[in-house]
């Protein structure tokens, strides 16, 4: 079962009004939400874990630490869904090596949309599909920026319950960044609180910030 930690990680040569180090701990099959104004740097920090941004301190999954694999191979590992979604072909199936029956249809989706336009999807299809390719590649930690911040009720449901099986069936950490206190209570078991340049960290318990 795959741990996450953090050892001093110090993202203040990429954002300077962060200047303190990081250290914490994620286990298996856990939840740590991250919360903070606009603009403080979470989804900064998101981008440090995932080993795509400099930064100094050590990052670990399990007893593999970042540094002594490759970057993309980190990164199958740490698998991070951004806020906004990359897309470089035309069609949705471009985008898929194969198609998975369930993951689709669980988010609202059928065959046909492999043939789909890229230009023609909405903020939050392109949002549910981003979802599904993450979870294809079968990371071991998930990185979750906003991950329904452009679906309506239904669908952020629908989202939160792939999301929390894969994670039950992966035993994966979860890091996510969240303004949803409903959300970070159903899904974490932590809360990461950045202010002014430094951090805390608190227990989500039972609905209860502690």
């Amino acid at each position: 079962m795959p741990d996450f930690r953090v050892n001093d990680l110090n993202i203040s040569s990429t954002l300077a009004t962060m200047p303190c180090s990081f250290s914490f701990s994620v286990p298996a099959q856990s939840g740590l939400g991250i919360s903070g104004a606009s603009g403080i740097g979470k989804s900064i920090l998101l981008k440090a874990l995932a080993d795509m941004l400099p930064h100094q301190g050590e990052l670990f999954l399990d007893d593999i630490e970042s540094q002594r694999i490759l970057a993309p191979q980190w990164r199958k590992k740490v698998g991070l869904l951004p806020a906004e979604s990359q897309w470089w072909g035309d069609q949705v199936g471009d985008h898929f090596h194969n198609y998975n029956d369930t993951l689709f249809g669980q988010l609202g989706f059928d065959k046909k949309v492999m043939a789909w336009q890229i230009s023609h999807l909405s903020s939050g299809e392109k949002q549910r599909l981003a979802c599904i390719r993450l979870l294809m590649n079968q990371p071991e930690v998930l990185l979750l920026d906003e991950p329904t911040a452009n679906l309506d009720h239904s669908n952020r449901e629908k989202v939160e319950q792939v999301i929390i099986d894969y994670q039950k069936q992966q035993q994966s950490p979860i890091i996510m960044i969240s303004h949803d206190q409903e959300q970070l209570e159903t899904m974490c078991q932590q809360l990461l609180l950045l202010q002014n340049g430094h951090y805390e960290i608190k227990t989500l318990n039972k609905g209860v910030i502690e």
